[in-house]
């Protein structure tokens, strides 16, 4: 008898809010303060930079995703391209740690977003959170990005209040005097903000809950990036417009500042930052779980991992299993520390999987969605400067 397989139950809409929310939900809510402890005013350069280098990556993996849908699809990837077993099952455990800390970094965030309205101790409100929305994902994949597109909403909603209140404030005395640029601060912050705009990988790894997912995965994949991109722009740019950079380098909530600065009450703020907490952390967990489940059937080390509850339809080991992995880090790990190591994770197996790519249409240049051979090769070259950055640093 064959073992239950993942429910084909997810369209464009879903499969796009669920793209925006996990990237808008990885920490554009926490970062911005440390993106301009590095960059200074200059910050949305930095996330636009960090954009550039995503967008080629995210085009391949829009083919990919079309070459190979699979759950766990770097693993795929990485193993038809660059023919590596070995070489898949360590790029499919990065995700997975990528995917855990990321949650741990975004839940962490919330936690001090959440504790500006419920006076609970923040370990109290972490465990609290995470382990409700590990019990959400188990439950059902339909119901779970459901739930995650309704707080998608909400979350771009509070963008767009933060961008509104950052333009209405009065304007803080650098940006009439712009000082000129420092490449090096720049170049260490947008490794940073590449952190905010992870989540178009993790869509590749609901293929085998796509309804028809050669036409839908590509598609969601570039609509999230491109309205990602847009928010983050604006409101990186209405952050330093608004608040001082040092008081923004300080904060753990500061788009909350933003929100204060046009004369507002930062309760309102803080309750929809939760909100993109709740989505991150919920997306991760899920796209964690879906990795592993796709481990399990190639490296039978990890095969128990390769089952789907016969009721709920999802991978139910595997989804407890990154919950209480997510908490773990989440309480010992402040936010910088667990946005760096996510991001210096993910450039690492960005780089091979736009290798893989072109090895892949090497062979064969038949695929239903297709991009420029020099697409996965600038991805290649954009990841690894990026993650040369991050490591100088850090260093």
């Amino acid at each position: 008898m064959a073992a239950p397989a993942l429910k084909r139950r997810l369209g464009p809409g879903l499969m796009t809010a669920y793209g925006v929310g996990v990237m808008v939900g990885a920490g554009i809510y926490v970062l911005v303060g440390a993106v301009a402890a590095q960059a200074g005013i200059w910050a949305p350069l930095a996330f636009l930079i960090a954009g550039i280098v995503a967008a080629p990556s995210a085009l391949s993996y829009a083919e990919l995703s079309v070459r190979l849908p699979e759950a766990a699809g770097e693993v795929a990837y990485v193993e038809e391209g660059l023919s590596s077993h070995a070489l898949a099952v360590l790029v499919g455990l990065a995700i997975v740690l990528a995917g855990v800390i990321s949650a741990a970094a975004v839940l962490r965030g919330g936690a001090g977003y959440l504790a500006l309205l419920v006076p609970l101790e923040p370990a109290l409100i972490i465990l609290g959170l995470g382990a409700a929305l590990s019990a959400l994902a188990v439950v059902g994949v339909l119901e779970t990005l459901a739930f995650a597109a309704i707080l998608t909403l909400i979350e771009v909603v509070g963008l767009a209040l933060v961008i509104w209140a950052g333009f209405s404030a009065p304007a803080v005395p650098e940006m009439a005097a712009l000082p000129p640029v420092n490449w090096s601060g720049v170049a260490g912050a947008a490794a940073l903000a590449f952190f905010a705009f992870i989540g178009f990988e993790d869509m590749v790894n609901m293929a085998e809950e796509v309804r028809d997912p050669n036409r839908t995965l590509p598609r969601s994949i570039l609509a999230a990036l491109a309205i990602t991109t847009a928010l983050y722009l604006l409101v990186s740019f209405a952050a330093v417009r608004a608040v001082p950079v040092e008081t923004l380098a300080g904060s753990e909530r500061p788009l909350a500042l933003v929100w204060e600065s046009a004369g507002n009450s930062a309760q309102l703020l803080a309750a929809i930052a939760v909100a993109a907490a709740l989505n991150g952390v919920l997306a991760q967990i899920v796209m964690a779980a879906r990795v592993l489940f796709g481990l399990g059937r190639r490296a039978p080390g990890l095969a128990i991992f390769n089952k789907a509850h016969p009721r709920f339809g999802t991978p139910v080991l595997a989804t407890v299993l990154a919950g209480a992995l997510m908490l773990a880090s989440a309480l010992m790990l402040p936010v910088s520390a667990l946005a760096q190591a996510t991001s210096m994770v993910l450039l690492g197996v960005f780089i091979l999987v736009n290798l893989s790519l072109v090895f892949l249409k090497r062979r064969s240049a038949e695929a239903s969605f297709r991009v420029p051979m020099i697409v996965p090769l600038f991805g290649a070259a954009a990841s690894a400067a990026a993650l040369f950055a991050a490591l100088g640093g850090v260093a």
